[in-house]
């Protein structure tokens, strides 16, 4: 079969600190659940001649590519806070796939068995979590938001041990690499300096080759890292995205949003949402993510500190003034983010108190943060009564007056909202309901949700039922996990 592997192994050629060699744990029954076309087709990877049956012993880990070189990758991260030594526990890394000799991807198994980084881990996961990343990490890559993105899930045949027994699955990841700011926490506690300049290094040649031949590239480093970051977070605010687990092991130094576990969208605009069940005091809320991006980088920034400058007292001075400019990036790039989704062009001194205005208002009545958008483009579909608020009509003539300023026509400021706002997002109570049926082998749901959120940006016929809202209730929506 010549499905068009192209592995070229340069992570697991690293010291053996940086890694584990392992191969996934062999699973009884797999059964491929799907399989993305799409993805594969960029990947210049034909699976077209394969049947359902080796499709399954290939993304179950059964039956490995030629040319993989299967490893577990070590690293580190502060949970909810708290550092704690890790690596990956239910992951292995196939290898780096080339894409035209030039773009490389790592493929990697999530849920493929225990490694010695499990700690008291089973090694394995559950069907529901893999679909929910699936879905969700391939609706925010049709969003433009840099991601992961998910290749294939399969049914292992196996039962998993959670709350109850539940049907295991292994998940397809395919990334632009798995170096996390982790990565770094864990080479750097082990206080090897040559290891840490040789991760920085490998870091720049595989990321940023434009900073190879720079006299200053650590510190270069820390600021395309800091920029990407930045951008990423703004852009999960723009579409109203809450990771829900903002670990320095979850933060990709390629600027990848990447683990995709309780993480949501929002519906009604409160900025302290959260719906992570692990989350009690709502570290990594709606409003929050901001904050702990800049906390993340400044963890990264204690890793390679030593490296910026001889001198330690002006590397941490450095430093320190580098993260400290967070605050001013972020403002920046969040204000020209949600002037885009106004329709504003320029600037004016009155911007940010007309957009937080219109937040405030959007807190006060408990208003969709989608949906307010697309009302305000005139997406017909939506009608609802509270835009008829005094309020809220009061805040439209200002918005109009600034409007007024842009001097272009209405069809070129619309163009520009409906370019920046989606008109459908994965609400949650859809995701919950595509992945209930999907756990009871019906994937119609799923399938038809996946399908609509491939255009988020466009209308079309009979996609109303997507632009609603969950139903109020009085339970509180929770994520979870999976592990």
């Amino acid at each position: 079969m010549t499905i068009g592997w192209h592995f070229d192994n340069t992570y697991s050629k690293l010291p053996d600190t940086f890694k584990e060699n392992i191969k996934p744990t062999p699973v009884n029954e797999p059964e491929i659940v799907i399989l993305n076309n799409d993805l594969a087709e960029k990947l210049n990877l034909d699976f077209s001649k394969v049947d359902s049956k080796n499709l399954a012993q290939i993304f179950s880990g059964n039956s490995l590519p030629d040319g993989a070189n299967t490893i577990a990758q070590a690293y580190a991260g502060h949970q909810f806070g708290h550092f704690t030594m890790l690596g990956d526990g239910r992951a292995v890394l196939l290898g780096e796939h080339l894409v035209n000799k030039n773009s490389r991807f790592d493929i990697q198994f999530k849920g493929s068995g225990k490694t010695s980084f499990s700690r008291r881990g089973d090694g394995r996961a559950v069907l529901g979590p893999m679909l929910r990343e699936y879905l969700i990490s391939e609706a925010i890559y049709a969003l433009g938001i840099p991601t992961t993105r998910s290749l294939a899930v399969v049914k292992t045949g196996e039962e998993v041990v959670r709350e109850q027994l539940m049907q295991g699955a292994i998940l397809t990841r395919v990334a632009s690499s798995h170096i996390r700011v982790g990565t770094f926490q864990y080479i750097a506690a082990k206080q090897n300096i040559k290891d840490l300049q040789l991760l920085i290094d490998y870091t720049i040649d595989r990321h940023f080759p434009e900073i190879q031949s720079s006299k200053s590239k650590t510190l270069d480093l820390l600021n395309l890292v800091m920029d990407k970051q930045c951008q990423l977070v703004v852009d999960w605010m723009r579409v109203g995205f809450i990771h829900g687990v903002m670990n320095t092991d979850n933060m990709a130094i390629s600027g990848e949003t990447i683990d995709y576990g309780p993480c949501a969208f929002m519906d009604q605009y409160d900025p302290q949402t959260v719906f992570s069940s692990i989350d009690q005091f709502g570290r990594y809320s709606f409003e929050n993510q901001p904050r702990i991006t800049k906390w993340n980088l400044a963890r990264f920034a204690e890793c390679i500190v030593n490296l910026i400058d001889k001198d330690e007292d002006k590397a941490i001075k450095i430093a320190t003034e580098t993260i400290n400019n967070f605050e001013k990036i972020y403002e920046k790039k969040w204000l020209n983010m949600m002037r885009n989704k106004l329709g504003l062009f320029g600037e004016n001194k009155d911007d940010k108190k007309l957009i937080l205005e219109l937040l405030n208002w959007m807190k006060d009545k408990k208003a969709d943060y989608t949906n307010t958008f697309c009302y305000l483009m005139k997406i017909s579909d939506i009608k609802d009564q509270i835009y008829k608020d005094e309020s809220f009509k009061k805040w439209q003539k200002l918005w109009y007056k600034r409007l007024d300023l842009n001097k272009v026509s209405e069809e070129k400021y619309l163009k520009l909202m409906r370019s920046t706002n989606p008109l459908i997002i994965p609400r949650n109570h859809n995701v919950e309901e595509a992945l209930k049926a999907a756990s009871k082998n019906d994937f119609q749901l799923f399938n038809e949700l996946l399908e609509v959120l491939k255009t988020p940006y466009k209308s079309k016929e009979n996609i109303s039922k997507f632009l609603e809202p969950a139903p109020v209730s009085k339970e509180k929506y929770q994520t979870f996990c999976g592990t």
